[in-house]
């Protein structure tokens, strides 16, 4: 039996069976293509289902995450494959667009151009909170130490 295209568009009838390991096939075709449609569509899943399920669960949530950064990544390093080569051309024969390839990555680095910058970093609610907690803690313990030392003085 021949494998389908994945480059064809599905069924419904195709989206209402996605099978157990649909997320790994989604985030695979997201870091290849950056694509939620498409990534979607092979997972055979619809796009709103693949949302869904990033707002319910954090790992799947940081797993598309770093998805969306490996695709940046594969775009940077198709950049510079293109630029050594001088491959300047798509398939088709149109001009390679360097200069949107490039804003695009710089966007998603910040404009910082340093490497490692694009990284998102998800945390959960209670990790959040708890952060914030040490802090006001800590911002308590600076003041009593204050107090305690303007009364030290005074005394």
């Amino acid at each position: 039996m021949p494998m389908a295209d994945p480059t064809l568009p599905r069924t419904s009838s195709d989206r209402e069976t996605p099978g157990r390991h649909w997320r790994k096939r989604f985030l695979e075709t997201l870091a290849a293509t950056s694509d939620v449609v498409r990534a979607a569509e092979v997972a055979k899943v619809t796009p709103w289902r693949a949302h869904q399920a990033r707002r319910a669960d954090p790992d799947f949530a940081r797993a598309w995450q770093a998805a969306i950064a490996d695709g940046y990544l594969n775009l940077e390093m198709e950049v510079i494959r293109r630029l050594r080569e001088g491959d300047l051309t798509t398939a088709n024969g149109d001009r390679f667009d360097f200069a949107n390839a490039i804003r695009l990555i710089a966007a998603q680095r910040g404009g910082s151009g340093r490497v490692g910058e694009s990284e998102v970093h998800n945390v959960s609610i209670a990790e959040v909170r708890a952060s914030i907690d040490r802090k006001v803690e800590e911002i308590r313990r600076r003041v009593a130490r204050q107090k305690a030392a303007a009364e030290a003085k005074a005394g």
